[in-house]
């Protein structure tokens, strides 16, 4: 990872944050807090590393939305089941949007795993595209900023701190592996006692 931000610099921040915002589940975290520590380390500017990955990020949210408004309900009623969503889980994603309104989008794109997947929802949830974009920049804006601020503020502690993981962290790791294959197992059922 921290060869490509040095290689490729600021393409490489808005690849990777325009990748992570169109559903793919990477890691953002990372991506941002390496680059905010490289700018510590003098190669990159802070601002450029929040401008670059907001960017990025924002392209991409417009993205994901325009999949779940052009095809979301239908994609999932025809291919849902191979990823184990249902027509119900998008009736509980619109129902969240309308009670919690537009500002779930923003809280939405601040939260770990949950921001993969907002833009999606929102479209299949027909959220009007102004709101969604306005709260998305907020969210996004945020976010960005807060973990390229901290890797900036680790600076090559930040290299200390991913390069430090114990074996404690690889078990955590298996543990969150066997928790995301029971869910996915119980979804299997319970798509399957649907049918």
């Amino acid at each position: 990872m921290e060869h490509f931000l040095q290689s490729w610099g600021y393409p490489a921040i808005f690849i990777l944050a325009l990748v992570e915002a169109i559903c793919i589940p990477f890691p953002s975290e990372i991506t941002f807090g390496f680059a905010g520590a490289l700018a510590a380390e003098g190669h990159f500017a802070l601002a450029g590393v929040i401008g670059i990955g907001l960017a990025g990020e924002f392209l991409g949210s417009m993205i994901g939305y325009a999949i779940g408004r052009t095809g979301g309900r239908a994609l999932v009623d025809r291919y849902g089941k191979y990823v184990l969503i249902s027509g119900s889980d998008l009736d509980r994603a619109h129902r969240f949007l309308a009670k919690r309104g537009d500002p779930a989008v923003a809280v939405g794109r601040v939260l770990p795993l949950v921001r993969t997947f907002v833009s999606v929802v929102a479209g299949i949830g027909e959220m009007a595209v102004v709101p969604f974009a306005i709260f998305t920049l907020i969210g996004t804006a945020v976010y960005s900023s807060a973990v390229a601020g901290a890797g900036y503020g680790l600076g090559s502690g930040w290299h200390k701190l991913v390069k430090g993981f114990t074996a404690a962290s690889f078990v955590v790791l298996g543990l969150a592996v066997l928790a995301v294959a029971v869910f996915l197992w119980h979804r299997w059922r319970v798509l399957k006692s649907q049918r």
